[in-house]
């Protein structure tokens, strides 16, 4: 008998590398007209204040100027941004703080007028060519300041600045902190602001087509995307129709609804005429949206033996001048310091905090790269302190099998911290280094540090998590799969095509996905963010092959006049399972259905499911780095990262996935940091020139490893990947410099400003 070729758990190549490789991939740019407007934004120069008047005359002479659009002409309707499913519940709905345009500027670089031209050139005068009086206001940038009674107030509805304030309070922390023989171990930590950096830049057109607004947007979140332009705009959402091209790449900027709803208004302001905004790279670093900032204080009452008495953590987060995401990034934050190193007595604070500063919004991580950098910096202090080895403190203190989270219900089904620190200890040589290290004097010297990583896949129960796909068989046996879950580069519609093809038993090359998601045709899905897809998409995709899988022999039994328990879908054949005899091929079924005189049918399958569950994925980081004293400098010389992801689907896409968020968090550690002039509130480095991007020159040969741990609750036995893998790097990058200096550093990015302050206050220059 035949046997089916698996191919799960296959290094496939990627459905769309072909198309991409060659340039042949249209992104949204290569799909808008060259008939349409171009429309460039008037961005506030003052970092707070009030748009007293904006003069349009000299602006409205230039020649192909179509429209001029001021924040004193669109309608007065607050709208939220984020990429968060919609609740029926008002408390569960994210704030609705922005307008398309506004009088009342909360950062430099917020947006207050638009023109419509018939080019780009023509666009970019006019914009200058405005003049803006403004009643200036005092701006705050810090994230703590922003909190004092005195600070400017930034929005009315928030005292204090503070958007939210949530707590943890476990056990007795102040009884159990003065139990006798504790040693108090205590320390800030902090983040710096980052921008996601993708390389295509955020880019929407609209048009209107029979009544209704047709939207092409860049976008991670298109059927999110549509509820929120038709609430901003005040029409019903049906009205509006949103198509996802191909996208390159988004890491949590484009999971929040950025300018298509200007672009849509735009468009019906100049007669339903198609108009296309494209944000340079300068607009982008600042008007977009950016990784918080956070804060983050911790106090640990440690016994002689390592374990944790009373811990308490306090988490300020730069939410910067609009709502955007809220205060889901930093609860995250916060939430996940019980689960990492469980202790009986905790308490915890984190508060959500307005600045005059670029809105800070989901980034790969979603505030666990903030917590992680803090956490296990502490936990570095915390060895040292004590004097143990950290690797110890955390073996014996680190999640347990059988951790449930009395919350999200998450149940740890593995040892997997321990695990994935054993194989990552022997891989990298972890033991042999420290001792090889030991005791450096001279200039130029080599430390390894290690960190570990909490995270979770999707988010519910917090939000609303569903899936839904549509399956079809063409004529020729192969399959159309549609899902809502979208690519943005990083391999899902390939994982979406593995599945599927397992799942149906047909030859992968037989699965087409749609990588263009329309909400016009595509199934209800809320897209890519919180590392979901695979695992949300899984359960879905599951249903409905399966569906499409009995329909199929259904028909089979008719034309073969076998019973359908006797036969199977095997390499897209239909095969007789006790004697394994083809019966027929998908191709011959799909066209004799489809064109039969006397019993046609069209076999097609769709399923929609909300999914209850969530999953934790484990991992750790071990870097070797390479201090030059003198020049205060750091390099990674090696570095390793562990996951347990689940089940592979594709191990080629996982160690990319792997790679491409090593890179991030090295740049995220060392080199990149937005910054803002103190007098202005102005953006100093909003470009790629002097941001300092970390790129492939900047960092050693990236390994990844992983464990399998089949997850019980997932479709596929697949977990959290896209995420997990930039949120270790920078405090294992921080233990290392510590291990081989001596020297902690709690702030990061750890560039040579900040090391020279740190080597000079230890005495070492």
């Amino acid at each position: 008998m035949e046997r089916q070729e698996h191919v799960i758990g296959k290094s496939v190549k990627r459905v769309d590398a072909f198309e991409k490789v060659t340039g042949r991939a249209k992104y949204t740019d290569d799909l808008c007209g060259k008939e349409a407007y171009v429309a460039k934004i008037l961005h506030a120069t003052v970092a707070h204040g009030i748009v007293k008047s904006i003069d349009t005359k000299e602006a409205e002479k230039i020649p192909g100027v179509v429209k001029i659009v001021t924040c004193f002409d669109v309608p007065k309707i607050y709208f939220p941004t984020a990429g968060h499913p919609w609740s029926t519940d008002p408390a569960h709905q994210d704030v609705a703080d922005r307008l398309l345009l506004t009088e009342h500027v909360r950062f430099y670089g917020d947006d207050i007028a638009a023109v419509v031209a018939e080019n780009e050139v023509a666009a970019v005068q006019a914009v200058r060519a405005l003049k803006v009086e403004y009643e200036e206001l005092p701006f705050v940038l810090d994230v703590q300041k922003a909190m004092e009674e005195d600070a400017p107030q930034i929005h009315d509805t928030y005292p204090n600045n503070i958007l939210k304030h949530t707590t943890i309070r476990n056990g007795e922390y102040e009884k159990a902190r003065k139990e006798p023989g504790l040693t108090k171990v205590e320390g800030w930590y902090q983040t710096p602001t980052v921008q996601h950096c993708h390389i295509e830049n955020f880019i929407c057109y609209a048009y209107m087509e029979q009544g209704r607004i047709v939207l092409v947007s860049s976008t991670q979140i298109p059927h999110i995307c549509r509820r929120v332009v038709g609430q901003a705009l005040g029409i019903p959402w049906g009205k509006v129709r949103v198509i996802k091209p191909y996208i390159g790449g988004g890491f949590g900027n484009k999971q929040d609804i950025l300018y298509e709803p200007l672009c849509a208004y735009l468009s019906t302001a100049v007669g339903g005429r198609m108009v296309k905004l494209d944000v340079s790279r300068e607009e982008t670093f600042v008007c977009n949206r950016v990784r918080h900032a956070i804060r983050i204080h911790i106090i640990s009452y440690v016994r002689k033996d390592g374990t944790f008495a009373a811990r308490k953590i306090e988490c300020f987060s730069d939410q910067g001048a609009y709502a955007s995401h809220g205060h889901s990034i930093g609860a995250k934050c916060m939430n996940c310091f019980p689960q990492l190193y469980p202790c009986p007595n905790i308490e915890g604070d984190s508060y959500t905090v307005f600045t005059n500063k670029s809105v800070a919004g989901a980034m790969r991580g979603y505030g666990i790269p903030q917590a992680m950098f803090a956490m296990e910096s502490h936990m570095e202090d915390v060895a040292k302190a004590m004097g143990l080895p950290s690797y110890q403190l955390r073996f014996q203190n680190i999640m347990p099998k059988g951790f449930k989270d009395s919350f999200s219900k998450n149940v740890n089904y593995y040892d997997t911290f321990r695990e994935c620190m054993e194989k990552g200890k022997k891989v990298f040589r972890y033991e042999e280094k420290l001792k090889e290290f030991k005791n450096q004097t001279g200039e130029i010297r080599r430390g390894v540090g290690m960190a570990v990583f909490w995270y979770n896949t999707g988010v519910w129960p917090i939000s609303l998590e569903t899936s839904a796909c549509r399956m079809v068989l063409n004529q020729d046996g192969s399959v159309q799969v549609q899902v809502g879950e979208t690519e943005i580069g990083q391999g899902a519609d390939t994982a979406f095509a593995q599945m599927a093809a397992e799942t149906l038993g047909i030859p992968f090359e037989n699965v087409h996905v749609m990588t263009v998601q329309d909400t016009d045709i595509t199934p209800f899905g809320l897209g890519a963010y919180a590392s979901r897809q695979t695992y949300m998409a899984g359960f879905s995709i599951h249903k409905t092959a399966t569906l499409l899988k009995e329909k199929i022999l259904d028909a089979a039994c008719e034309l073969t006049r076998q019973i359908k328990e006797n036969m199977d879908i095997v390499n897209g054949k239909i095969v007789r399972t006790t004697d394994g005899s083809i019966l027929m091929t998908m191709e011959e079924l799909a066209m004799e259905k489809m064109y039969s005189l006397t019993n046609n049918g069209h076999l097609t399958a769709e399923s929609s499911l909300q999914i209850k569950n969530n999953a934790y994925s484990f991992g750790c980081t071990f870097a070797e780095v390479e201090v030059d004293i003198p020049a205060c400098r750091a390099e990674v010389i090696d570095i390793l990262n562990v996951h347990d992801c689940g089940k592979l689907i594709n191990p080629a896409l996982a160690k990319a996935q792997v790679h491409g968020g090593m890179s991030m968090g090295i740049g995220y550690g060392l080199t990149e940091h937005l910054i803002y002039d103190e007098k202005t509130g102005k953006p100093l480095n909003n470009n790629l020139l002097d941001y300092k991007l970390s790129t492939f020159l900047d960092h050693p040969g990236l390994q990844a490893e992983f464990i399998e741990n089949y997850e019980p609750t997932s479709a596929y036995g697949t977990k959290a990947l896209g995420e997990p893998p930039t949120c270790s790097i920078a405090p294992a990058i921080r233990n290392a410099v510590l291990n081989a200096t001596n020297v902690a550093v709690n702030e990061i990015p750890l560039t040579p400003h900040i090391l020279f302050k740190r080597f000079k206050e230890e005495g070492l220059i």
